[in-house]
């Protein structure tokens, strides 16, 4: 691979140097801006950083001192608002408190965080807001028992943003040091070619016409060396040179096929002992192991495509006349795939037919997702329901399932979900999901023509 870069253009191996630059620069930034909150709790066990939020004495004081304070019954009892002046100064100057009621939800009182009103915090973190969408933003919400009962509390706190911002601006100068630093590194390389190259053609003008000038690879530079070498060097050096090349070609082509090879042929003994079917007792536990390792390849291999898809930017749908049949049969696939996999299914379908405008490929994939969420996430005790109906302009889809026990435990990025969110608004569509306590429904709306 060094080889092939290097005989490859100037031009084309400055090209590849700024790609990779790019993206070396812009993963060691998303790594430091990842750990940005690891950093910070880090600072704050150290002393080094204060948050009022995570003060469990502050915390344990606001809970004892709201009940010497009442709710007012309204924010217009300006007394009664006038009251909760020295519980508001429990808070410090960068958290903004609010009250609501806890039936009605109505704001009661509340005091703006001094910080914001200050013109120099206000720009700064106005800033830091946009290019972080926020997350110097921390909001607290919890009930609090005060003197004449219980009402909603909002705590607003911006002290992270004096952490937070200025942690993204050291990110973003080292990100553009590494850059910076490897593309110079390439450009000081390439210089150093040119003045040996220079070195070399004084020493030729002087007459020593048997010291062999270096090898400077396939770029313009190294063409010009091998040219001032074709002067002075023999058939047979260039038969040898070309004897190398073919070795180190070979020898790469056997590398990547050791590479593909190991892999296939560790899953073709396990295939191979289940042809043959010389010990049956161990049948099953092949299988086993079989399905297992096919089961963790397709879930990094989703996962790496999930992702993929929230990140890609510029994808677009391919829009061609569809019936809504074409849906029905995608969903009627799915459930089937469901019932094999242990689900109760109860598909409803209406007779109806209808035509929108939409990517094939981008509905299959909509619905890969959704239904490999109820396979990840759903309990197979409880009915799978799943319906589609037309409801005016638009074609609905609905799919109800219960969410297990365990799914608590596992670890989700949501991305199946933000992928489904993505696409369907690339096809017009809308996107609705409830959750209420162990059941999870996600319905569909596509524009019929």
């Amino acid at each position: 691979m060094t080889r092939r870069f290097r005989d490859m253009k100037i031009r084309t191996q400055s090209a590849i140097v700024i790609l990779c630059a790019l993206v070396l620069a812009f993963s060691f930034f998303e790594l430091l801006w990842l750990n940005k909150w690891k950093l910070c709790e880090t600072f704050e066990r150290l002393d080094l950083f204060y948050t009022q939020m995570e003060d469990e004495d502050f915390q344990n004081t606001m809970v004892e001192e709201a009940l010497r304070y009442n709710i007012p019954e309204s924010e217009a009892d300006t007394k009664a608002v006038a009251a909760l002046d020295p519980f508001f100064d429990l808070v410090n100057e960068y958290t903004g408190i609010y009250i609501y009621g806890m039936d009605d939800g109505l704001y009661r009182a509340g005091r703006f965080a001094p910080a914001m009103e200050d013109e120099n915090f206000l720009f700064f973190f106005n800033i830091g807001y946009r290019l972080t969408d926020g997350e110097g933003e921390f909001v607290q919400e919890f009930p609090l028992a005060f003197a004449n009962g219980t009402a909603q509390v909002m705590l607003y706190n911006y002290e992270r943003s004096l952490f937070v911002y200025p942690f993204l601006l050291v990110c973003l100068l080292l990100s553009i040091a590494l850059f910076l630093g490897l593309v110079l590194f390439f450009l000081n390389r390439k210089m150093l070619q040119v003045l040996i190259l220079k070195d070399e053609i004084l020493t030729m003008a002087g007459g020593d016409l048997s010291h062999q000038i270096p090898e400077l690879g396939g770029s313009e530079i190294g063409i010009l060396a091998s040219e001032l070498n074709h002067l002075r060097e023999s058939l047979y050096d260039n038969i040898q040179k070309e004897q190398e090349s073919r070795k180190a070609n070979q020898d790469l082509i056997t590398a990547l096929s050791h590479d593909l090879r190991t892999p296939l042929t560790i899953l073709s003994g396990y295939l191979e002992v289940l042809r043959l079917k010389r010990n049956p007792q161990t049948q099953e536990e092949y299988l086993d192991r079989c399905l297992k390792k096919a089961e963790d390849i397709k879930d990094l291999t989703d996962r790496m495509f999930e992702y993929a898809l929230v990140a890609e930017e510029n994808e677009t749908p391919e829009f061609v006349w569809l019936s809504t049949d074409f849906i029905g049969q995608c969903m009627t696939e799915n459930c089937d795939f469901l019932k094999l996999a242990g689900f109760t299914v109860d598909l409803v379908m209406t007779e109806t037919t209808g035509v929108l405008q939409s990517d094939k490929t981008m509905l299959k994939r909509i619905f890969n997702n959704l239904f490999s969420n109820i396979l990840k996430y759903g309990d197979k005790r409880q009915i799978v329901r799943v319906s589609g109906q037309i409801r005016e302009t638009e074609f609905i889809v609905s799919v109800l399932n219960s969410i297990k026990t365990q799914a608590d435990q596992i670890d989700s990025t949501n991305i199946g979900l933000k992928s489904v969110d993505k696409m369907i608004h690339l096809l017009n569509g809308r996107m609705a999901v409830q959750q209420a306590e162990e059941r999870f429904c996600v319905e569909l709306g596509l524009p019929l023509q």
